[in-house]
Order: structure tokens, then sequence, then C-alpha cells
């Protein structure tokens, strides 16, 4: 089969969405298939400086076409110019090889960009849902509203991560959820495992435990809760280790907060941290953190249940679908920073506990979410696409909404 695959982002960018390119595409090229990615970067310095950003790098087996964002680069975000290009550049492909089937990652602007390329060709499209674009565009503006309504409710299929991500956007915009197939996130097993000699729960260093933030550094994500629980636990006395892996739009007020709490003895800013290297820094620490507000599904939290470690998060969507509260991680409120502390301070201080929520966390990590069962699921909804024809009832001409807030600061989106 002969797929277009339109990403929102890929590496050079660090991000959930480049993890999940990179290994679903590797799987489809290993089944056999003929992928076409057309992948957007920031050239900026600002989008460059939260994201990573330039043209992305070749993947073998696969032909890759970067498109500068132009557009989202913009003082007034034009996405509008992004999408034409897009369009404009697999209609040309498909013109030179056809396609059988285009994937778009993100309901917006990249999901958008696949079902004008399915009007122009006829061929079918699947939208994977995957994160910002559930829980914050379309409540941001009209604009954005009536977008993700065309793509929800048109797209050939829907893929999501986990039933309450689905709710929540069934909530943000009244999509059916028999819409939405579920498939969960998947990590690359053979990248992220234990360290050498792993014992479920072991800290390697008893007097200087080290815990480990990886991913978006976004008070979204808890980047900031984190600090605030590790400056309660050293005024208490504890001594401890914090490295913080990542850039993101909060990476300065991390930085700033770190300096406001004297935290600066005992954390470790690595700043941004290539996919090759980010096994390694897993396997550093003793605990994970990731009190996040909301997920589509969680790669970094994969990572970390991969890589042997036991997991603090929060009660959110997308985390809850694969963390169980003491059964393999411990989930607190998000933003409850006294809660947070206590759970860090419980694992801290428990090594029982710490070694079966590993072990668990690990177990379902090796056998649930690993890449070749998760492709070949997605590889199986093509198949059942294929030679069909798309849904053409839908049009779409909301202007620009001046108002959104999005429309100045892209970066978050």
């Amino acid at each position: 089969m002969r797929i277009c695959f339109i990403s929102r982002r890929y590496f050079p960018a660090i991000s959930g969405m480049s993890v999940y390119a990179q290994n679903l595409l590797r799987a489809l090229v290993s089944m056999g298939h003929d992928v076409v990615m057309i992948s957007q970067y920031r050239g900026d310095a600002v989008g460059t400086r939260v994201y990573g950003g330039g043209p992305p790098p070749l993947l073998p087996g696969a032909k890759v076409i970067g498109l500068e964002a132009v557009g989202e680069q913009e003082t007034f975000a034009n996405w509008e110019r992004d999408i034409e290009t897009m369009v404009g550049t697999a209609v040309a492909e498909h013109t030179a090889k056809p396609f059988d089937l285009v994937h778009a990652q993100y309901g917006y602007p990249t999901g958008l960009a696949a079902l004008q390329v399915s009007k122009r060709l006829g061929i079918p499209n699947v939208v994977s849902i995957q994160g910002g674009d559930g829980h914050w565009v379309g409540p941001c503006c009209a604009t954005h509203r009536d977008a993700m309504r065309v793509v929800l409710d048109h797209a050939g299929a829907l893929l999501i991560g986990c039933r309450s991500f689905a709710e929540e956007v069934q909530s943000n915009h009244g999509t059916a959820l028999s819409r939405f197939t579920i498939v969960p996130g998947a990590v690359d097993t053979t990248r992220f495992y234990p360290r050498e000699g792993w014992k479920p729960g072991e800290i390697l260093d008893p007097d200087v435990p080290t815990l480990v933030y990886h991913g978006r550094v976004d008070r979204r994500k808890g980047a900031l809760d984190t600090l605030d629980a590790v400056a309660h636990l050293v005024a208490k006395g504890r001594r401890l280790r914090l490295i913080v892996s990542g850039i993101g739009p909060d990476s300065d007020a991390v930085a700033e907060r770190v300096r406001e709490l004297n935290l600066a003895a005992h954390t470790e800013i690595m700043g941004y941290a290539e996919y090759d290297a980010a096994p390694a820094v897993y396997r550093r620490g003793d605990i994970f953190l990731s009190p996040t507000y909301a997920e589509g599904f969680s790669n970094t939290i994969l990572e970390a249940m991969a890589s042997g470690l036991p997991v603090v998060s929060c009660l959110a969507v997308g985390v809850v679908d694969c963390l169980r509260d003491g059964e393999n991680g411990l989930l607190v409120t998000p933003g409850d920073i006294p809660a947070l502390t206590q759970a860090i301070a419980r694992l801290l201080d428990d090594a029982e506990l710490r070694g079966r929520l590993a072990e668990a966390a690990y177990d379902e990590a090796k056998h649930l979410y690993s890449w070749p069962v998760i492709a070949a699921q997605i590889a199986g909804i093509y198949e059942s696409l294929r030679g069909t024809a798309p849904d053409l009832r839908w049009t779409f001409d909301t202007p620009p909404d001046p108002a959104c807030r999005f429309r100045a600061a892209p970066h978050l989106l």
C-alpha cells in the first residue's frame, strides 16, 4: 500500500508526535508499505527554541519531505497558508505515483489538510487525534471549532489513544464515541529497557536518589509542579537530585523557578535531548515524574515503564488508561503539590512499593504496548479503508478568528 503520512511535528523537533511518527513509519516500511511523509517544521528562532527545529532527517525506507511552517511563523499565525502547501505537495506526489490513503497526525492543521487531499484525489483518509488537538483546539475560537468538527465528523477513521481522551473530545465537540477507534500509544522496547543488572525498585545511590522529568518542558505537563514538590522535599531535609530533560515553552520559567527555590544544587537541567539519547536519561533515574494535567497517551510514561522506573503521575486524561494508582504507578490530582510531594516521599521510603510498581509497569509496557502489535492494528485499519470513497459531504469556509489565542502563540498548539 502507498501511504501519504502528514506529520505536524517530526525530528529534530522533540515531541510525542515525532516519536510516534518515527516508530509507526519504521514499522510500516518493515511490513512492505511504500510511505511518503510530509512533515511540517519550524525554522524560526522562537519555534526552534521551543521544539527544536529545522528540516527533518531521512527515515530509512521512506521518503521524507520537510515543509517549513512559514504561515505559522507569521506574526498572526496563518495556518491556512501552510495547509495549502501541504495539500499541494501531497497532490504533486500523488501525480508522480498515486497514493492509496492519506494519514494525518493531529486534527488541525494537518487533519484538515488530509481531508482536503482526499477531496482532491478521491482517496480515503485517517486522522490521529493525539494531544493538544483534542484538549485545546476548537474551544479556542470559531475557526478551529469548525475545522475540528469537519475533521471529527468526516474523517474516514479517527484514531485516538484511549477512552478518557475520546470522552474529553466528545465533551469539547459533541463527537459520538462510536466515531473513534482506540489505538493505544506504544513504545520501542528494543530501545527503552532497564539498565544493566536492574532490580525492580533499586536505587542506584541510596544517599542521593535521582528523580527524572523528561519530555516537553511545559507547565501543562507539570514541569513547574515538579520543581515545587522537590523544593518541599529538600526543605524537609531530603537529599536527592532532579534531572529535567527536554525543551518547551516553559524552559525559561523552569530555570527561573530553580533559582527562586534555591534548587540549583539539586537540579540538573539538561535541555534538548535527542531521541537516541533518551534511553540513557531514564537509566540514570530511580523514579520518573510526570505530574501532567492531560495527555493523549503519554509516550514518556510508556518509555519510563519500559525502562523499569516506578512512575508518579496524575489522575488525568490519557494517564488513567495506562496507569492505575497503587498497581503500576502512583497517581495524584493534577496541581496538588502536597499530594505530589507525599507520593514521591512514599516511593523514596518504601522499597517494596517501588519494586512492585516498577515490575508491574515494566511487564505491561513489554507485553501490551510494543510497536509491532500497535502498528499491525493501524495497518489493519488502512486495509479496511483501502479502495473506499472518502466522505465529501463537508465544507469549511470559516474565516480566521483574530480572537484565537493560538494565532499569537502558535507554539502552544
